[in-house]
């Protein structure tokens, strides 16, 4: 969402770690800094061989599939550095997960890739990359942010502020920012799965009061020509729209997809249909969203809000008719404070707002979504994390988040027949013919009948039941 936490400027501790050298950490320092008084743009640190296959790529399948299943997102911090022994801890249970993992290539813990054109940055990126190969995961690339010099900015100079990293690239830079994709995608062979752009940062047309649906789908056809070029069997997706909802009664409110949630933004269904009428193509579709309405209202109640994922999942599935997977790059179900925060929840209660969110999706017909793991530097408290921060010894301790993210994962992999359940009106479930999820949403402990069965349950308690 908007306020998600991008910032890379605390980035300084982890570069360390990759680098290993305070030297390369100056030089990295002054070529991020900005052009030196004397003359062009400082490309210290940098590289020409961007392209070059970095470290040792896993074996990919011979063609992958379109869905990947449910994973996580790396945010400013996370789990590639920290503490050995903490990194080593997470490492070893993804190792078991097998969740899929997924990094954006410039902000959220990576560095400007491409500082100055045909000069290259990846250290940040390929420790991320690094990380993701060791813990075994399916390994996914978001292909935002674009560095200043392709959004009017002055090469050799990062701009790390908000309104700069949100800043689209300049329809004369398209191309531009489609070759340092497919530099992305020789660099990293074993990377199957791409996402063009993040919420149409910096997409917006200021004079028609609507999303510039045009130029984000020109640059979605550049870039997705330029991926397919390097390999054809390589997943392309977007166009990672975020599927705003309003009150009904507010101007742009949608007359046609609506429910007690709100009704969504028509502007966000309308650029949504000019992208897919006139994309060159996509493997999968990807959008992202909240169950509360952009004046964080949830409507009628939490737990219902989340109704609102499988009405935008039925209404994508209908545009596109049903044939590429619909992934969700982000979902959210508690509000959040002005610095991004989401804090006002005890555990079991946002853990249980979660669970029936992602049955929510599911329903709408989604097969692959990732959380947007808000992890922190340091400190035991984490609030919605899926572990412990890393950067003290005893870090990398699991947190009931990623306990139901990998039990989802697990449980609803791609491709898995669902089957009807009977339960009581306070429990949500979803259920296969072996497994059922059952999350009451109450915050009192009740006795509920599920398929035939009494199960008791605490306040907010997410349970599995085997058939």
């Amino acid at each position: 969402m908007g306020r998600h936490g991008w910032d890379a400027r605390a980035r300084r501790w982890r570069l360390t770690a990759l680098l290993g050298a305070s030297a390369a950490v100056v030089a990295l320092l002054v070529t991020l800094a900005g052009t030196p008084p004397g003359g062009g743009a400082n490309t210290e640190g940098t590289s020409r061989d961007g392209d070059k296959v970095h470290g040792t790529p896993a074996t990919p399948r011979a063609r992958p599939e379109p869905d990947v299943g449910w994973g996580f997102t790396h945010t400013r911090f996370s789990a590639d550095v920290g503490s050995p022994r903490a990194v080593a801890r997470v490492e070893d249970r993804l190792k078991g997960a097998r969740l899929p993992q997924n990094q954006h290539i410039m902000g959220w813990g990576a560095d400007n890739p491409e500082p100055v054109r045909g000069r290259y940055d990846f250290a940040a990126l390929d420790g991320r990359v690094d990380f993701m190969r060791a813990s075994g995961a399916t390994p996914v690339i978001t292909l935002c942010c674009a560095p200043d010099w392709m959004k009017g900015g002055e090469a050799g100079k990062t701009d790390w502020s908000q309104q700069a990293l949100e800043t689209a690239p300049e329809p004369e830079h398209y191309d531009d920012f489609a070759a340092l994709a497919a530099t992305v995608a020789k660099r990293y062979p074993d990377v199957r799965h791409f996402i063009v752009w993040n919420e149409f940062k910096g997409f917006w047309n200021d004079a028609a009061h609507r999303w510039d649906h045009e130029g984000y789908t020109r640059m979605y056809n550049l870039v997705h020509r330029a991926l397919k070029d390097v390999d054809e069997d390589i997943m392309v997706g977007g166009p990672y729209l975020v599927m705003d909802s309003l009150d009904p009664r507010q101007e742009h409110a949608s007359t046609a997809v609506k429910g007690p949630w709100g009704a969504l933004d028509q502007r966000v269904l309308d650029a949504f249909a000019y992208w897919n009428r006139h994309k060159a193509g996509a493997d999968f579709v990807v959008v992202d969203g909240s169950s509360y309405t952009r004046d964080d209202e949830l409507r009628p109640d939490e737990f219902a809000a989340t109704a609102k994922f499988t009405a935008v999942g039925e209404w994508v599935r209908r545009q596109t008719g049903g044939a590429p997977p619909l992934w969700w790059a982000e979902y959210y179900v508690e509000p959040a404070d002005a610095d991004d925060h989401r804090h006002g929840w005890s555990q079991a209660h946002r853990t249980a707002v979660q669970a029936t969110g992602m049955i929510a999706m599911v329903e709408g017909g989604a097969s692959s979504g990732f959380y947007w793991n808000p992890q922190a530097e340091r400190g035991p408290e984490c609030p919605g994390c899926l572990w412990t921060p890393t950067g003290t010894a005893d870090g990398g301790g699991r947190l009931p988040m990623y306990d139901l993210l990998s039990r989802f994962a697990a449980a609803f992999p791609p491709g898995r027949a669902y089957t009807g359940v009977t339960a009581d009106p306070e429990v949500r479930t979803l259920a296969t013919d072996r497994t059922i999820l059952v999350v009451n949403t109450r915050d009192r402990a009740l006795s509920a009948k599920v398929d035939g069965r009494t199960v008791g349950l605490q306040a907010y308690e997410v349970t599995w039941l085997t058939r």
